[in-house]
């Protein structure tokens, strides 16, 4: 079953994160390397705890996989996100739908729009979403942007949504992978793991260090240049914070009659799928919802606008792969991305 895997912005499998696990194998007598791999969410994960003793928290962390799509999977018909999308007025969210909300409204104000989860019904209509494809001109667009907008939305103190349209289609998978990211994070830190890497499609959390090998958790960022294979452009460090990536350059829908080439980011503030020079995008953050939406809303904004926003704000951190007006290829990195670089 499908779930939380497409959406608008390169969000399955798009510029993955890969986890540089070799020699990594446990060496020494204090740590021992726990791992729990798998598939949810429409990807693949991969969860590595380190402790004095061998453990398996898988059924949690799948536990934690459920409620989320439970609660966010446009993929799932019974999930709550579905219900009300379909116009159900009388759902009753839980927690989770709220934090994801109450972030995706906050980050939406602070990105000028460009990260909307109520982009949804263009999501579909593009061909990119579980709902019905339509064929697109301008005049649809502009029908369909009546229903975009996270300001037309809101949840009320007893957790029930109101739109103000029914036709608003919600689509969080943006930041619910982040967010899910998150939550096992959370988990694990209740169970008193103090050094952990967490990756789910390529969003990821670490905490501590690997101790077994003495040094930070590592991971690499792909090449979006390259197509087939996979090939590392950066490789940095990670301690205590979160990492999430988005890219165009995997995630394409060709027209059957026409043979053009439409990209899977949309700009929820034009209604149309978004060509730009920016070839990938990856956001740091102290948790991986937060970094997750940042890298979506980027990947639809010119660069300039990213750049003001990351300015504007010191806890984000960014490495921007763009091309330039001559078709090079640049890369943009905050100073504080610089410092995690290593190669």
């Amino acid at each position: 079953m499908r779930d939380l895997s497409k959406y608008s912005c390169v969000r399955f499998a798009s510029l993955l994160l890969l986890l540089i696990l070799s020699g990594c194998g446990a060496k020494g007598d204090q740590w021992i390397k726990n791992v729990n791999v798998g598939e949810a969410l429409g990807t693949t994960y991969s969860i590595i705890y380190l402790s004095n003793r061998e453990l398996d928290y898988g059924a949690e962390l799948d536990s934690i996989f459920n409620d989320v799509n439970r609660s966010m999977s446009t993929y799932i018909p019974s999930s709550d996100i579905s219900k009300i999308n379909r116009g159900d007025t009388t759902v009753v969210v839980d927690q989770m739908f709220r934090d994801v909300f109450e972030l995706s409204d906050k980050i939406y104000r602070a990105s000028g729009g460009y990260f909307d989860p109520t982009v949804g019904v263009l999501v579909n209509a593009w061909g990119f979403g579980p709902g019905k494809e339509l064929e697109m001109n301008g005049k649809r667009v502009d029908s369909l942007l009546d229903y975009v907008g996270f300001n037309k939305v809101s949840i009320t103190p007893d957790n029930k949504i109101i739109k103000a349209d029914p036709n608003i289609y919600f689509d969080f998978n943006a930041i619910a992978k982040g967010y899910a990211v998150d939550r096992l994070a959370v988990l694990l830190d209740q169970r008193g793991i103090s050094n952990y890497l967490i990756e789910v499609g390529g969003e990821l959390v670490a905490k501590g260090e690997n101790k077994i090998k003495g040094k930070k958790w590592m991971v690499a960022i792909d090449d979006p240049q390259m197509e087939g294979e996979r090939t590392s452009k950066r490789t940095v460090f990670m301690k205590d914070i979160a990492m999430a990536s988005s890219g165009n350059y995997r995630k394409t829908r060709i027209d059957p009659e026409t043979g053009a080439k439409y990209v899977h980011t949309i700009d929820p503030l034009t209604g149309y799928t978004k060509n730009s020079n920016i070839l990938a995008v990856t956001m740091v953050a102290k948790d991986c919802a937060t970094a997750d939406a940042y890298a979506t809303a980027f990947m639809a904004m010119d660069l300039e606008k990213s750049m003001g926003i990351i300015n504007g704000h010191p806890e984000l951190e960014a490495y921007i792969i763009y091309l330039d007006p001559d078709d090079q290829v640049v890369e943009y990195m905050t100073e504080g991305f610089k410092r995690m670089v290593s190669f």
